[in-house]
């Protein structure tokens, strides 16, 4: 199962660095040369973990697939010490020289930084504020610092790109005495949105550093984000990841009253109310055939349920566009991205239907291409699909904290 050594025939840097994208149930890696820009080596994935059918899948420097099978990782240990013992078989591993992880929640974290013993000891605390994804984060960086404690890790926080919005928007309206502990609006996918807004500023659009952006990372997780001047001002996500917009098994905003009213109605407890809305809800629960939109839109013109999920969603992404719109003051720039983003055109042309009002025009046959530029020449507000790559972003970070790109030793 090594990658072939002829992925590493190019010329290489003097150093490579390891991306680390845990989620709730999956581990995404990517392995880069550091040089200018950064190359892939392999990258990969293992999903489904803790769920049957866990696979694993890699991939070389070509991008093509070079094998997928399914593995015996049927909780979090076990799925971290497989892919670190798969790693360490790999001729490329032996030039890592620090690994950047994906650590959704970061508190009042606004840049990444280096792993100690310290922010191990914080992120096991906050552990209550993120239960589905951070117990995987920190099972992955406590692996590596066990078996190869000289290499240095790096945290790179979902939540840190929202760090700029402002207090009004991140205050929830309850008692004051919750904000002391931390219960405030925090806003996530971060990483995603800090790619899209250099790969805005690399494409030429002056509304990355001087404008109104609106991003929209639609995939199983779906948010958007207000970003003006660059900084970001609103995000639809807010105190944990399950908020704001409908998702594939995630509600997205519910009446708080539900809560009540389930556990009366049916006893349900707590966990059983937070497993519904974050596994059985958003577009599986609507329409009782799949969390994937892929199934759905194959079956809406015969079943109901599947034509109202696809509509919510639409429905949703439309309404959170137009009040991002007012708050920023206008729309310059629309951006979709995530899997649904890059890939859905009848989806991107649906939640674009009806916004003529902020000057947002498709070009049907862009649109239908996946084009980078899919608004019309005519249009006001560019609309643009850009693909995402939070692994990259990772990597970026560490270069940036290391100096790596001035050619900087990384010291252990």
């Amino acid at each position: 199962m090594a990658i072939p050594t002829k992925a590493l025939e190019a010329r290489r840097g003097p150093y490579s660095l390891l991306a680390i994208n845990g989620g709730s149930s999956s581990i995404r890696f990517a392995l880069f040369d550091v040089g200018e820009p950064l190359r892939r080596l392999l990258d990969g994935k293992v999903d489904r973990i803790g769920l049957s059918g866990t696979n694993f899948t890699f991939k070389d420097a070509t991008g093509q697939s070079q094998n997928s099978h399914a593995i015996d990782a049927s909780d979090r240990h076990s799925a971290v010490g497989f892919l670190l013992d798969w790693l360490e078989t790999q001729q490329a591993f032996a030039s890592v020289k620090a690994i950047g992880h994906r650590v959704v929640h970061g508190m009042t974290h606004s840049e990444p930084e280096r792993v100690t013993p310290e922010l191990l000891d914080e992120l096991h605390r906050i552990m209550p504020y993120d239960p589905d994804h951070l117990p995987l984060e920190i099972e992955s960086i406590e692996a590596f610092r066990q078996h190869h404690p000289a290499l240095p890790q790096v945290a790179c926080f979902d939540t840190a790109f929202h760090r700029t919005m402002p207090r009004v928007a991140s205050l929830l309206p309850i008692p004051r005495r919750y904000e002391a502990a931390g219960v405030r609006r925090y806003g996530f996918h971060g990483l995603s949105y800090e790619f899209l807004m250099e790969e805005l500023a690399r494409l030429g659009d002056p509304a990355a550093t001087k404008g109104r952006v609106i991003l929209a990372h639609l995939g199983n997780g779906a948010s958007l984000a207000a970003v003006r001047d660059g900084n970001s001002i609103d995000t639809s996500m807010g105190f944990t990841p399950t908020s704001g917009l409908v998702m594939s098994s995630r509600s997205g905003d519910l009446d708080p009253g539900l809560v009540s009213y389930l556990a009366r109605t049916e006893q349900m407890s707590a966990s059983h109310f937070w497993e519904m809305v974050n596994q059985a809800s958003g577009l599986l629960g609507v329409s009782e055939i799949s969390s994937d939109l892929r199934d759905l839109l194959a079956r809406e013109s015969d079943d109901v349920r599947a034509a109202e999920a696809v509509a919510l969603f639409c429905y949703q992404a439309k309404k959170w566009i137009g009040s991002f719109a007012a708050a920023l003051g206008g729309l310059d720039t629309l951006v979709f991205a995530g899997g649904i983003g890059e890939n859905a055109a009848l989806i991107r042309e649906r939640i674009c239907d009806g916004l003529g009002f902020l000057d947002i025009e498709l070009d049907q046959k862009r649109n239908a291409k996946n084009a980078s530029l899919i608004s019309t020449d005519g249009g006001r507000v560019a609309v643009r699909v850009i693909r995402t790559d939070e692994e990259i972003m990772i990597a970026r970070s560490v270069v940036r904290l290391f100096g790596l790109d001035d050619g900087k030793p990384v010291e252990g």
